[in-house]
């Protein structure tokens, strides 16, 4: 199986799920490219297929069976394909197992603690012809130096923590990604550092709840500390970071926000429920008052900054008075954004042994209403900027229309507007002229 020839030394990479699992795309992408492999868009002239796997939802889990049961007649087609398997998925007890049974053409499955060894399993499978299935119970040290491929050459992510222990009775992240570890600062900051000497202009700090980012560090050092560090270094001229818990958030890190100048006025802060009841089933941690408090706090301190959140609708033994809850908070914060949620039962979770679930009829209506409550106050908080002055962070060109240029302000907006393409990686001034629920339409000036 070993190949020479290196025009098919080829691969493809499919990814679900969220940041994380994108920035582990990167660095499974980078380790090929350090290989000798190039990337492909096209799964059919790929001599490897990479699936990066996300388990939060089961939709999620569907895409990745379909996706792998259409894999059957391109490996009968081309025997010497590497088909490999990973991600949170894998993570979960008897899935690798589950997945060897169902897809026994799969050739390597490894999970989240151990995807730094890929190139060692790859390696395994070429010269020795034997599948090769390892997942790591137990999360491992954080292993540093891991190249990495990046989908975008003018902002990239930059995890600084991995882990979560906050244990929310309807999330499997605790399970698949592990206890809390944070990344040395001094490393954080020479990855940043290395990101400006290629130009970048942007990063977003990643973590499961970058809130608790300092615990078990010898180095005496908070979230809050970390972000004014990383404001001192030169070169770079926005930082994001996602996502905050709302039991964790404190006033330091919204006064960093605030008084450092390259922080960009944007919190994500997943509120996932309105309802006090609802939240103290999910083990959130927090109640209503306190999480308005913050909203409050934000607004007043950081007058221009974005909040977007995370809200799930249908969890068990929510009431149509929970989910009005739910509706009103919406309307009561204003958001500028939502990830919306219908609640999906996962396996050995507290959440999916509760009695009262949800009817799927039930969900669907109030996860309409809540949409529609989301978009109003999305259309509305846009509607603000018709006519404004906005600097625009120049990405690339738009998705919807090639023809045209998309970027961010600094608090998150996606603006389009036409421009040589001369100008992505450059920060533009752009006036708005119209705004549309999902995005401004503006020209630069």
């Amino acid at each position: 199986m070993v190949m020479t020839d290196n025009i098919k030394l080829k691969y493809f990479i499919e990814t679900w799920g969220c940041q994380m699992n994108e920035e582990d795309s990167e660095k499974l992408s980078g380790m090929l490219k350090n290989i000798g492999y190039t990337r492909t868009d096209d799964i059919n002239e790929a001599s490897i297929i990479l699936f990066n796997t996300c388990c939060v939802r089961e939709n999620a889990e569907n895409k990745v069976y379909g996706n792998l049961g259409m894999l059957k007649k391109v490996k009968e087609k081309n025997p010497d394909l590497i088909i490999g398997i990973c991600g949170c998925m894998m993570q979960q007890k008897g899935m690798a197992d589950n997945i060897l049974k169902r897809f026994p053409y799969v050739d390597i499955i490894f999970g989240t603690h151990n995807s730094y060894k890929f190139p060692e399993y790859l390696n395994r499978v070429k010269t020795e012809g034997v599948q090769v299935k390892e997942i790591f119970d137990k999360e491992t040290q954080i292993v540093e130096g891991i190249p990495v491929d990046r989908e975008s050459s003018v902002k990239g992510f930059v995890t600084i923590m991995y882990g979560c222990n906050n244990f929310c009775t309807y999330c499997v992240v605790p399970y698949v990604r592990g206890r809390e570890r944070s990344r040395k600062p001094e490393e954080i900051e020479n990855e940043i550092k290395d990101l400006v000497s290629k130009g970048y202009k942007e990063v977003t700090l990643l973590g499961q709840n970058v809130n608790s980012y300092g615990k078990g560090l010898e180095e005496d050092i908070n979230f809050a500390g970390l972000l004014r560090r990383i404001n001192k270094i030169e070169g770079i001229e926005r930082v994001r970071f996602m996502t905050s818990h709302p039991k964790d958030l404190t006033e330091e890190v919204i006064m960093a926000v605030k008084e450092c100048d390259k922080l960009c006025e944007q919190i994500h802060l997943p509120v996932q429920s309105g309802s006090d009841r609802v939240l103290k089933v999910m083990n959130r941690h927090y109640d209503r008052a306190r999480y308005m408090s913050l909203i409050n706090k934000i607004k007043k301190e950081i007058p221009d900054c974005t909040i977007t959140t995370d809200i799930i609708v249908g969890f068990p033994g929510e009431t149509d008075e929970d989910f009005e809850d739910t509706l009103s908070l919406v309307k009561e914060v204003g958001y500028d954004s939502a990830f919306t949620f219908i609640y999906s039962r996962r396996n050995n979770t507290p959440a999916d042994e509760m009695e009262d679930q949800v009817a799927d009829d039930v969900k669907h209506e109030r996860f309409n209403r809540l949409v529609a409550a989301v978009n109003d106050s999305v259309i509305r908080g846009n509607k603000v900027y018709e006519g404004k002055t906005v600097e625009v962070l120049v990405e690339g060109p738009s998705k919807n229309d090639e023809t045209k240029l998309m970027g961010r302000t600094r608090n998150g907006k996606l603006v389009n507007f036409q421009g040589d393409i001369s100008l992505v990686g450059k920060l533009v001034n752009v006036k708005i002229n119209r705004a549309q629920p999902f995005s401004l339409i503006g020209e630069v000036i």
